[in-house]
This record gives C-alpha cells, structure tokens and sequence, in this order.
C-alpha cells in the first residue's frame, strides 16, 4: 500500500504566503511602476498605474511595505516628500517574475501554434 503525504499546503505553505503578498489586482502593476520608474511619489503612482483610486494604491503600498516589499521614505520638506520604492526583497523577486512571464509567453506561443 502507497504511503500518503500531506500536501505540504495543508500545514503552513510559504508559496501560499508569497502570492498573498503579491496577489490582487494593484499589487503587480504597483511594483511593476516602480521597477520600471525607479522610486516614485504617490501622484506618480497615481498616474502610472491606471485605474487605481486613492484608496486602493494607499491599502496596496501599506500591504506591500507590511510584507517587506516596498520601502516609504520621507524627507523632511515644505511640503513634506514621500517617495516609495522597492526594497532588496521585492528586487530579488524580479528574476522570479521575470520567468512567470517567459512561461505565460512560451504557453501563449504553445496554443497559437494548435
């Protein structure tokens, strides 16, 4: 008789704890802007990623710093300046992202040729 394992899900799955970090709909789009702008305010952000109201850019950034993704940083100005950007994290993440989107293009590729 076969031994049966438990899916390693079923007790606490670090693969379920990284999409949840990163999953949703502003989350991709938000670190996607500033992998490509570089560190940005949040008027930036605003108009960088569409569609997104005040509301949802400013629950994804504090999920995204409280996950260790995105860093705030404030310079003491008149008026006071904040600018988001990634941290080491999120940047190791990039090559990650990087062969998700390679796999997608390859299986897109796969199925025109059906």
């Amino acid at each position: 008789m076969s031994e049966k394992h438990l899916c390693p899900c079923s007790t606490q799955c670090a693969l379920q704890h990284a999409m949840e970090s990163i999953g949703g709909k502003w989350k991709m789009p938000i670190l996607c802007s500033l992998t490509a702008n570089g560190s940005s305010r949040f008027n930036d952000l605003m108009r960088s990623v569409q569609g997104i109201s005040n509301t949802m850019l400013t629950k994804s950034l504090k999920e995204l710093l409280d996950a260790g993704l995105v860093k705030r940083s404030e310079f003491l100005e008149v008026p006071v300046r904040v600018e988001y950007a990634l941290t080491e994290k999120a940047k190791r993440l990039q090559p990650i992202l990087l062969q998700l989107i390679q796999w997608e293009m390859e299986a897109i590729l796969q199925e025109t040729e059906k």
